[in-house]
């Protein structure tokens, strides 16, 4: 069975991943798994150094540091623990089924890797717990993250607001209709009041590429408001997004002209970092 998995770390943001998982897996009737990824470069696991025997070498010194290494990488295992089991906590208090502890000691995106026949749903933080940028910028490992992993991600806000209004942009590419026909098959947001947003010029073409998309979500059984703004794509959005208290932002990772440049100056990153909303990236 696949699961909603989110990523746990030491960060602040990890207290809205949790919230964010046990609302999705509860819309999903799945079950939920925490991940926490002891990062390899920051803890490596004991070395056998005894072979390192070069100038100024001490063997007694080098034994002392793969000792220290693995004390270090230990305690690290035992404070991710700990930090999984409070996030436990947290989400059977949102409601969320009791959850699926997983750790490991590696790399984040190796790690969801091996993993990802398990997962339905990833739940991650815009910014991870070595970041330094602010809690509304991307993090370093998101970009690799979403090249790597084919499913849904759900990168979520910096705190948890329960969405009750769902913006989809479309662009009425194939890549964009396929993104419409994911959700639409989706329980993740049902019952939810749908904004289905096209930007670009009012023309004839555009108005019935949206009605048709619109039409495939109406016939899902979602309520559907379709609109065509002009003007730049983010800066329309961000407006649309004001104007209308939306909580959450669906989009296609992959799409045409700018859009398929994904993650390399492209819309997509654009929306990604400046988005004060989760965004949910649909494959």
């Amino acid at each position: 069975m696949t699961h909603v998995m989110a990523c746990i770390d030491y960060s602040q943001s990890s207290l809205a991943v949790c919230d964010y998982a046990a609302w999705a897996a509860q819309k999903l009737g799945a079950p939920l798994t925490l991940l926490h990824v002891l990062d390899e470069e920051k803890y490596p696991a004991a070395a056998d150094l005894s072979g390192n025997i070069g100038l100024g070498s001490r063997e007694h010194l080098l034994e002392e540091l793969a000792t220290l290494d693995a004390q270090r990488a230990r305690l690290a295992l035992e404070q991710g623990q700990h930090t999984l089991e409070k996030a436990r906590e947290r989400t059977v208090v949102s409601g969320a089924a009791f959850p699926e502890l997983k750790q490991r000691h590696g790399h984040l995106v190796e790690s969801l890797s091996e993993l990802e026949a398990e997962i339905r749903l990833l739940v991650i933080g815009r910014v991870g717990e070595n970041s330094n940028r602010g809690a509304q910028s991307l993090g370093s490992q998101i970009e690799a993250v979403v090249r790597t992993i084919h499913r849904p991600i759900l990168i979520t806000a910096s705190s948890y607001r329960r969405p009750e209004k769902v913006m989809v942009a479309f662009d009425g590419s194939p890549t964009a209709y396929k993104t419409v026909q994911m959700f639409a098959a989706s329980q993740l947001c049902e019952g939810l009041p749908i904004h289905l947003v096209m930007v670009g010029a009012d023309l004839e073409d555009n108005r019935e590429a949206l009605e048709k998309a619109r039409s495939m979500l109406i016939s899902s059984g979602f309520e559907v408001h379709a609109e065509i703004r002009q003007g730049d794509v983010e800066a329309a959005l961000h407006v649309y997004q004001s104007e209308h208290g939306i909580d959450l932002l669906v989009m296609g990772a992959y799409g045409h002209s700018r859009i398929r440049q994904f993650l390399v100056g492209s819309t997509t990153t654009t929306m990604l970092r400046t988005a004060t909303m989760p965004v949910l990236l649909l494959r």
